[in-house]
């Protein structure tokens, strides 16, 4: 079956991102999605410890090691950016100046529940981090990953079985086969991979899907 590899996927993420937004990027996977942002649109780009206008990563050699995302990367900061106490950054979150957080996910319900901050493996370390305060506090949650596991079971799932992140926030899950909207009408397929048809979605994760 096609898949998109990760920087497909940030790079189909980036095309739905609108001018003037102010976006949080989670760590992890969508983090690269800065590298695709389209060059003719303004984005503001936050991080969670403390960073307002960051740019794409630095090329090798070029990080200045101060500057960094939640993730701890290198990033870049563009003209007119600015770094602030983390206590401010977390009080944009939380209070809804953030347009569109784009997370990692272990798993999304069909009814837009998260589940990102613990993989119920024994002896994982929970990393909490701010995706509660961004899950709840930002006007969008999209949900970036793939969308099996390794041991090939589906991460759209009726409903988490791992300890949640939030409850009924994800309204797009971009995955590596097909995008989805969720709300309460249904899980509806936005788009798919060439190749990869409805059926075979409904087949890999069990679920009623709805074509757009």
């Amino acid at each position: 079956m096609n898949r998109l590899d990760r920087k497909q996927m940030a790079a189909r993420v980036a095309q739905d991102i609108p001018e003037g937004a102010y976006v949080n990027l989670g760590i992890g996977l969508p983090t690269m999605i800065a590298n695709f942002l389209p060059a003719d649109r303004e984005i503001l780009l936050q991080s969670e410890n403390g960073l307002l206008g960051m740019g794409p990563a630095p090329s090798p050699g070029d990080e200045d090691w101060e500057l960094i995302n939640a993730g701890k990367q290198a990033v870049t900061l563009l003209a007119g950016g600015s770094f602030f106490h983390h206590g401010d950054s977390f009080a944009m979150m939380r209070g809804g100046h953030i347009d569109i957080c784009v997370l990692g996910a272990f798993q999304v319900s069909i009814l837009g529940d998260i589940a990102n901050w613990h993989s119920g493996a024994p002896g994982a370390i929970p990393a909490v981090g701010g995706a509660m305060d961004l899950a709840i506090g930002a006007k969008q949650t999209f949900v970036m990953m793939d969308l099996l596991t390794k041991q090939g079971q589906s991460k759209l799932v009726p409903s988490c079985s791992l300890p949640l992140t939030g409850l009924g926030c994800v309204s797009r899950l971009y995955t590596d086969v097909a995008v989805f909207n969720l709300g309460p009408e249904g899980v509806r397929v936005v788009e798919t991979v060439d190749g990869v048809t409805i059926d075979m979605l409904r087949n890999l994760t069990g679920i009623a899907l709805v074509s757009q």
